[in-house]
């Protein structure tokens, strides 16, 4: 691996990192058991310092296809698939929100979750990363644990939060949140503070100890 070469070519040269990283870093699966996945995560203080949601530049387009990232989200993820028209305008379809268990068919009823909140990212590792690889991060359509659509009020009270400070309200899938939070994490090599890992212990030992499989994006 040449990742501390690049994080010192990136140090003197901080206008080519973004394309030194893209070049550079290369994609690994990790494949552990619920238990093993979460011993991997590395333990980190958090630091809020410098964080704006601006720069995390999200609901791009990137394929062109007139369709942002909410909306590819939305149309992905819709148990009834929705009739898209103009400049991706949707109609009829339905969606079901797994935080609440609640189904919906307007898709302004909505939100697309960042499921490792932008400022939670940020307190973990993003602060280091180049504009292009926050872009990523907020867009990732690369694997669908990444951005999720729930209702919007859930989304709205869950806000930047982590799992020792909120969870689902249907217990019933606090196993799937733990796992796909841990997920996540482990796929954009993001850290966890000493709070969060207790919290995702606690409630881990309650689930089964299935695989986690990511393929890692930086």
């Amino acid at each position: 691996m040449k990742k501390a070469l690049v994080g010192t070519l990136c140090a003197v040269a901080l206008t080519a990192c973004g394309v030194l990283l893209s070049e550079s870093a290369q994609a690994e699966t990790i494949s552990l058991p619920l238990k093993d996945a979460i011993a991997e995560l590395q333990v980190a203080d958090e630091d809020r310092t410098g964080y704006d949601r601006d720069k995390f530049e999200h609901w791009v387009d990137e394929d062109g296809d007139g369709c942002n990232t909410r909306y590819e989200v939305l149309i992905a993820e819709a148990v009834e698939a929705p009739d898209v028209s103009g400049d991706c305008q949707l109609s009829g379809g339905s969606w079901f929100s797994y935080y609440d268990g609640a189904t919906w068919t307007a898709p302004a009823d909505l939100d697309i979750d960042h499921f490792v909140p932008l400022a939670e990212a940020w307190d973990s590792g993003a602060s280091d990363w180049t504009a292009e690889q926050r872009e990523q991060f907020a867009n990732d359509l690369g694997d669908d644990r990444d951005l999720i659509a729930v209702t919007d009020n859930a989304n709205q009270e869950k806000s930047d939060q982590d799992p020792a400070e909120w969870m689902p309200s249907v217990g019933e899938v606090h196993c799937q949140y733990i796992s796909e939070w841990v997920a996540v994490k482990l796929r954009w090599r993001l850290t966890i503070d000493e709070g969060e890992k207790s919290a995702i212990e606690s409630i881990s030992a309650d689930c089964g100890n299935d695989t986690i499989t990511v393929e890692t994006a930086i």
